[in-house]
């Protein structure tokens, strides 16, 4: 009976409904499909916005020499590579994702950049992090959580490993407060992405999906709840590009 109750059970993988077990495979297909146009895109869609928001993350992180860093859902290592520069040669940034196509091209990308000394690469489940209890002392996830299955179950995988008085820092695409801007969003986001994705990367539909997914994501207050539910403390979130992106911080403490 209860692995009837397991196979009946849904969520989103974008705007459809889809069994729980199923959804992780489907996210796999996108980010191989992707994998290799994943960083011009990333240019190309939000007009290089993102490295200002990568940026504002960092500064946020307030990462120290020495320290020992993760990078969830990591992909092409923009957050890694200079998080490396950060904690020098004592400290120590792992890049963690759970495609292998994404991690690849994230070893690629920072190998020809020469950073190599102090970064290694893990293939890893965000709901299940496999690494010991309280060691690292910052996480980050950027735009990776609105494609865990279970995003509480994520959270509380962060919190355990991280040590007491560590930070998690999640940037992820939110939801617009400025008056009229979640109209042209939304317009931009379902007639323009999906038709760049289409010339760019020959998928359309991964596009497709990423832009649901963003919906169907929880908004600032929800996912400050959220966090909070999985022990966070002190949890704030700051409003980028009027919510389109929202960068939450919180501790444990």
């Amino acid at each position: 009976m209860k692995k009837d109750t397991e196979k009946k059970q849904t969520t989103h993988f974008g705007f459809t409904e889809v069994n729980v077990g199923d959804k992780s495979n489907l996210v796999a297909d996108v980010f191989h499909s992707v994998a290799s146009k994943y960083d011009l895109m990333n240019d190309v869609m939000s007009l290089g916005m993102h490295r200002l928001w990568k940026k504002f993350t960092i500064d946020q992180a307030q990462v120290k020499p020495s320290q020992k860093i993760l990078d969830v859902a990591g992909g092409t290592g923009d957050l890694t590579k200079e998080f490396s520069k950060k904690v020098g040669p004592e400290g120590e940034v792992i890049l963690a994702d759970i495609n292998i196509k994404m991690l690849e091209e994230g070893r690629n990308k920072l190998t020809d950049s020469g950073i190599v000394n102090n970064v290694s690469f893990v293939q890893a489940d965000a709901e299940n992090l496999p690494f010991e209890d309280n060691y690292f002392d910052c996480i980050t996830i950027a735009f990776g959580l609105r494609n865990v299955t279970n995003k509480l179950n994520a959270l509380k995988s962060m919190y355990r490993i991280l040590k007491p008085a560590g930070r998690l820092l999640v940037l992820e695409f939110s939801k617009p407060t400025m008056p009229l801007l979640d109209k042209i969003y939304d317009s931009y986001s379902f007639n323009v992405i999906p038709k760049l994705g289409e010339f760019i990367t020959n998928d359309k539909e991964s596009y497709q999906y990423l832009v649901e997914s963003i919906r169907m994501h929880p908004n600032q207050e929800s996912l400050k709840k959220m966090m909070e539910e999985a022990q966070f403390e002190d949890v704030e979130f700051f409003n980028l590009a009027g919510g389109i992106v929202a960068l939450h911080k919180g501790f444990k403490y």
